[in-house]
């Protein structure tokens, strides 16, 4: 089986413009609704620019160092810690931080060769960690976020 990389960076793409679509569309007062267990849409978008910044960084050592150490993080903390601010700052930097790294590792994505998707490095939570699974989790990671806001704003 033949990989087509011009339809990963395209399925990621669209993911992306799914996510942003969403994102961008949620009412002023409807950022903070949700259902008592998961985030609300403001906390959604918060943590998907901070996870994007850290795929960001994370493709990047997958392609260009033998074997890395791939850092994990404790989402949940992050979401709760006060001075990152997911239950009350304003959306519209984590939008553009969104957008902007979003469009860097899509950059990269497209001059991708078939072979590099098996470049792997070590994460420290979940072990042996390839490239390609990077691909998988990141584009799937955008359009799970997009289901959630969705599911916030019915």
């Amino acid at each position: 089986m033949t990989i087509n990389i011009q339809e990963i960076a395209s399925a990621y793409e669209a993911a992306t413009k799914e996510f942003l679509a969403i994102a961008t569309s949620v009412p002023a007062d409807k950022l903070d609704v949700n259902d008592g267990e998961n985030w609300s849409s403001r906390q959604v978008i918060h943590h998907c620019a901070d996870s994007e910044a850290q795929s960001y960084a994370r493709l990047r050592r997958l392609v260009a160092e033998p074997n890395p150490v791939i850092q994990g993080y404790d989402e949940n903390l992050w979401a709760k810690d006060q001075t990152l601010g997911y239950t009350e700052l304003p959306i519209e930097n984590s939008i553009a931080v969104f957008t902007a790294v979003r469009a860097g590792s899509l950059d990269i994505i497209k001059r991708l060769k078939p072979e590099q998707l098996e470049l792997t490095g070590t994460h420290t939570e979940a072990g042996e960690y390839s490239l390609k699974r990077w691909l998988e989790t990141y584009t799937r990671h955008a359009n799970n976020h997009a289901d959630q806001i969705k599911q916030n704003l019915a």
